[in-house]
């Protein structure tokens, strides 16, 4: 077998430093990975002899025996003095695969083949220490708030009461309070996590031991979460011109944080009821008021009701069933600009009486006569 050109293979020079063929090695494997080249022998092929070029140069001892004789074999002595020159490199000795397997175990350097593939594609952890956690922002916290129409219009302050979390003051979010490792009791050391969703069976990573099999000590207080609950009264101020779906944010009411970053915000979600005699559009009120024959006839002031109270409204003669009228600043404050208002829409509905005496309708039958009108003419309606 021809002698391989480690350098030349994870392409570096030969006075590379380890941090450099380090780089290299990442760099190949990470292109020729067989899981990112299914079916690709070729990519298979090459990946095994970055596999097998790394695993000599990154080791101190090895790389000295393979600089001296050309090719690496456990029974070289580097430091002997009936070791062969430089020349020995151009030999037809071929490399020494006895023993040689591709799930390479801890080299010199402290740094294993199962750590770099971690790092390369498990997000640069090792599989045999679980990674010290980071400073991590609480959750946010959504709770739904029923409103009557005056509150959401109107706003308000109230209380609500709060199932949140705060860091727990024992670990300081860390989860645990030091110490030796230990097998994860979650997992019992396997890493993975079997979770039932039907009838299928999934194997998760084990987010205790971040699929290490190993974690310290949880602590005593908060059980490893890094938190502990609490339940919490929090002043909420809704502000007016809320609607159904409405977020309101409470700045750091949410979940705690760990490790001193802040807490989750809390968002209150409003739910506003239907009003008896009001509807919504946007930020205009829309209400339906009834009046008699004559006020639309003779015209008339009326009241009419308004989310402020009463007010007063005045009806033209002639006034038509279904006719609008405006009352300006009458509506529901914006969100946007408190300072501005929508307005309120009031619709008008003739309303006949109830009980018409015989008096009654000879006035009208003399009114008919008086006015012989057809509103149907028209539409070609006798």
């Amino acid at each position: 077998m021809a002698n391989k050109d480690y350098y030349n293979i994870l392409g570096v020079k030969r006075d590379a430093k380890p941090e450099e063929i380090k780089k290299a090695y990442r760099r190949l494997a990470r292109k020729y990975h067989p899981d990112v080249n299914p079916g690709d022998k070729v990519a298979e092929e090459r990946f095994k002899e970055i596999q097998e070029a790394y695993e000599v140069l990154s080791d101190e001892k090895k790389r000295k025996i393979y600089d001296r004789f050309g090719y690496y074999n456990d029974n070289l002595d580097p430091d002997s003095p009936f070791a062969s020159g430089a020349g020995s490199r151009a030999s037809s000795t071929g490399f020494d695969f006895s023993g040689f397997t591709w799930d390479f175990g801890t080299s010199s350097t402290g740094t294993s083949f199962r750590d770099i593939f971690s790092e390369l594609f498990g997000g640069g952890r090792r599989e045999t220490e679980p990674p010290r956690p980071m400073p991590k922002r609480g959750e946010d916290i959504e709770i739904p708030l029923a409103l009557s129409f005056e509150e959401a219009v109107k706003g308000l302050t109230t209380t609500i009461t709060v199932n949140r979390s705060e860091q727990c003051p024992r670990c300081q979010g860390a989860g645990d309070t030091g110490g030796p490792l230990v097998t994860c009791s979650t997992c019992n050391g396997t890493g993975r996590v079997t979770r039932f969703g039907g009838r299928i069976q999934l194997a998760q990573t084990c987010q205790d031991c971040v699929g290490t099999g190993k974690r310290r000590q949880p602590c005593s207080l908060c059980g490893g979460k890094g938190v502990v609950p609490k339940t919490e009264q929090v002043k909420v101020r809704i502000p007016a011109g809320v609607d159904t779906g409405s977020r309101v944010r409470v700045p750091k009411k949410g979940h705690g944080g760990r490790l001193g970053a802040e807490p989750g915000d809390l968002y209150i979600i409003t739910n506003v009821s239907n009003h008896k005699y009001f509807t919504r559009k946007g930020d205009n009120i829309y209400v339906t008021v009834p009046i008699t024959i004559p006020e639309a006839v003779l015209g008339a002031r009326i009241e009419v009701p308004t989310i402020e109270g009463k007010a007063q409204l005045k009806i033209p003669p002639g006034t038509q069933s279904g006719q609008k009228f405006r009352l300006r600043g009458r509506g529901v404050p914006s969100l946007r600009n408190p300072n501005l208002r929508g307005d309120q829409f009031v619709e008008v509905q003739i309303k006949l009486p109830k009980v018409i005496s015989e008096e009654t309708k000879e006035l009208l039958r003399q009114f008919e006569k008086i006015n012989p009108e057809n509103p149907r003419k028209e539409m070609g309606l006798e």
